[in-house]
Order: structure tokens, then sequence, then C-alpha cells
């Protein structure tokens, strides 16, 4: 399960070893009920697991679900 999450405490980036401070953003990546990987955004977005995208607005927004707004994009394709 993916979770996108901010930061309460220091925490650390389980890629690159980054202090993640409060209030930053970060990806919780549960693989397993014992196994937790934590990221930091510059990782998520070197990995793919997150991803800017426009708003209608015209504004970037960070998300780390990219795959689920492929999948949106997919489905307007349809239409």
């Amino acid at each position: 399960m993916n979770r996108g999450c901010i930061a309460v405490g220091e925490i650390k980036c389980d890629s690159c070893s980054h202090l993640i401070e409060h209030g930053e953003r970060y990806l919780l990546i549960e693989e397993k009920e014992d196994e937790k990987s934590r990221f930091c955004v510059d990782c998520c977005l070197s990995k793919g697991y997150a991803a800017y995208v426009e708003e209608k607005k015209g504004e970037l927004m960070l998300t780390f679900f990219p795959a689920r707004l492929d999948s949106r994009e997919a489905q307007k394709d349809k239409i």
C-alpha cells in the first residue's frame, strides 16, 4: 500500500538518507506488514512514484499516485 504523508517529526529517506523535516511530504510504501519504506520527494520523482501534473487552472500539483492519473486519461480517451 502506498501512502502520501506529511512528516510530523524528522524521518530519513530509505533511498538517499536525506532528512525529511517536519512538514515535508514523503511517500510511505508498505509492501508487507513488517516492511515499510519511506522516500523523499526527490527520490519519488526519480523512481517514478510521483509526478507533477497540471491542474485545470494551469498550476502544477505533486501527486504520489501517477498511475491513477494515467488510468483516468485512458478512460477519457475512450469516451
